[in-house]
């Protein structure tokens, strides 16, 4: 069964951001399903470790036959074959990708947590999220994203990146 609700998040600032970024979108594509909807691209200040550069993000909702265990299997796959290599929580990455809500399941186990832990707590997840589904409901939360994007207290700066290479205002 195809599952049509599933938002995922991407993010990379380290090498070509941009094209890290398109390559995991291809990546996706090809391994785990098609992409039916993509937010525009931000740029973000990092967060959790500040002492690095800035981050592009995009969500991505996604179509897949994947059971969860088996997306994330492939979301950790489609890191490894960019670059990501895991060495300091919240550390810079080539790619990073998350997934972020699966349908309405809620998921808490020891390899995954669907929705997303800190969603509620991230403006860079919420502004891209909000933007392709400001009406989907938390199915913890029981809110929608646009307004727990209301809610979120992080200040850190969320900008539309222009894809030329230039930030938007």
């Amino acid at each position: 069964m195809l599952s049509q609700n599933i938002f995922l998040l991407t993010g990379s600032n380290l090498g070509d951001r941009l094209q890290n970024l398109n390559t995991c979108s291809a990546l996706i594509e090809a391994q785990v399903g098609p992409v039916s909807r993509r937010s525009s691209i931000y740029e973000t200040a990092p967060w959790g470790k500040t002492d690095q550069g800035n981050f592009l993000n995009q969500a991505l909702q996604i179509e897949s036959a994947l059971l969860p265990t088996e997306l994330l299997a492939a979301c950790l796959a489609i890191e490894e074959k960019i670059g990501r290599v895991r060495y300091e929580p919240w550390g810079a990455r080539t790619i990073d990708l998350d997934i972020i809500y699966y349908d309405q399941k809620s998921i808490d186990s020891n390899e995954l947590k669907i929705p997303h832990p800190r969603i509620r707590e991230r403006r860079f997840v919420l502004v891209p999220l909000s933007e392709l589904a400001p009406e989907f409901i938390h199915p913890v939360l029981k809110k929608t994203n646009f307004k727990l994007l209301q809610e979120c207290t992080d200040s850190l700066e969320v900008k539309i990146f222009d894809t030329t290479g230039s930030r938007k205002s």
